[in-house]
């Protein structure tokens, strides 16, 4: 299968985007995770328990996303 990114919209995109998560959740303890990307979840949880930081749910997220967009 060949999608060519130039030829679909933002929102196509995002679509996209969302089903191959959704899919690739399935799979979530067969994908390793790199070293820096661990420090970097830490790093937020320790931001959230301090309340530096707030968790936002997906539609609050992709509603932030698509203001810079």
């Amino acid at each position: 299968m060949e999608i060519i990114l130039e030829n679909m919209t933002i929102e196509e995109k995002l679509k996209l985007m969302e089903e191959i998560w959704s899919d690739l959740i399935k799979y979530e303890k067969q994908i390793p995770s790199s070293l820096w990307h661990k420090a970097v979840l830490e790093e937020r949880e320790k931001k959230i328990k301090d309340g530096k930081e707030a968790i936002l749910n997906w539609n609050e997220a992709k509603d932030k996303i698509r203001k810079y967009i």
